[in-house]
């Protein structure tokens, strides 16, 4: 009877063991990132979204136009960036976008090639393999030394630098350091672009009803300006975790999505800037440029239409640009104002 016994406690022992281990086990399978992707799969709600032809798809996708997707301080490496991916992709399916702008912190934390595959690789891996292209632009959380050089941010060695996509010029900026240097390069790659859209991406916004950051004025005294001068159309930033709609500056648009990965819930305060805001889940973008006019939709990582709607091209107004101070939600602010 003690020999049954002792043989019966020793075997609960190694069964509690070995039910140990296996826990271990999956904890670690759980917290390792290059693998992560194999925990996160495609989410229940995109997969079924496409699997039953139920996507929400409020741009028309027009012959010949211009499309792309738009993500902002989307490295994180963590869950809710893979559902942000597999979102897009089964957008993608849908809507055939063939290129993505990056509106910065494209990596957050380290930055070396275990930290590439799961903040970007992994998470982006069936758009990346469908032929999709990422164009990236600098956050206060990357590292243009390693970034500028990672080929599949196609930033070709600089910090700043433009494409073209059919009609629509593209300008990526560095807003982390607008030096004379990069201002004169602005300057001339504006003046020269013989692109019927001129669309600017950077990571800081010129304008922006967020509480934790806020709008860069020193930034925007900088650069608008030019923008004006030029006729750029339609600039897109980050930074602030959330996403949002501005209303138009001198037949400008703007647009601020920085919540691909990071999120700050409840960062509004009284409406100021904004037509349209969203802070309680991750987003991307959707945007078709079709002759004259601009479409966009944006969705949260659940599949939710956020914001949508068309947007017609329009000339910005040409003339002396003067600072005024006015307040907003109860701040001073900047703004820069044509003059009479």
């Amino acid at each position: 009877m003690k020999q049954n016994r002792r043989t019966m406690y020793r075997n609960a022992g190694l069964l509690i063991a070995v039910c140990v281990l296996a826990m271990a086990g999956q904890l670690r399978m759980i917290h390792a990132g290059p693998r992560a992707g194999a925990i996160w799969g495609p989410s229940a709600v995109a997969q079924q979204a496409a699997a039953a032809g139920k996507l929400d798809i409020r741009i028309p996708l027009q012959d010949k136009s211009v499309r792309f997707a738009v993500i902002g301080d989307s490295g994180t490496g963590h869950r809710a960036q893979y559902e942000v991916a597999q979102m897009m992709e089964a957008y993608r399916q849908a809507a055939k976008f063939d290129f993505v702008i990056m509106l910065g912190d494209n990596i957050y934390g380290n930055h070396s090639p275990k930290d590439f595959a799961k903040k970007f690789e992994q998470p982006y891996k069936p758009l990346l393999d469908a032929g999709v292209k990422f164009y990236a632009s600098l956050g206060n959380h990357d590292d243009p030394n390693d970034e500028r050089l990672y080929k599949p941010f196609n930033m070709g060695g600089e910090r700043y630098y433009a494409f073209r996509k059919g009609e629509v010029g593209f300008f990526a900026l560095d807003s982390n350091y607008m030096d004379p240097k990069q201002l004169s390069w602005l300057d001339q790659n504006l003046k020269d672009s013989q692109g019927t859209w001129k669309i600017c991406f950077f990571h800081h916004p010129l304008y922006n009803d967020g509480r934790h950051h806020g709008a860069d004025a020193d930034l925007r005294a900088q650069i608008l300006p030019l923008f004006q001068r030029y006729g750029v159309n339609a600039v897109f930033s980050g930074h602030e975790h959330v996403y949002q709609r501005i209303k138009p500056e001198n037949n400008i648009y703007y647009f601020v999505l920085g919540n691909s990965g990071k999120l700050m819930t409840h960062d509004f305060g009284p409406p100021g800037e904004r037509v349209k805001g969203f802070d309680t889940d991750r987003s991307f973008m959707l945007v078709e440029i079709a002759e004259d006019k601009l479409y966009f939709q944006t969705i949260s990582r659940s599949g939710q239409t956020i914001d949508s709607g068309d947007l017609p091209r329009r000339q910005p107004k040409q003339g002396l640009l003067l600072p005024m101070t006015h307040k907003i939600a109860g701040r001073p602010s900047l703004r820069w104002v044509l003059a009479n």
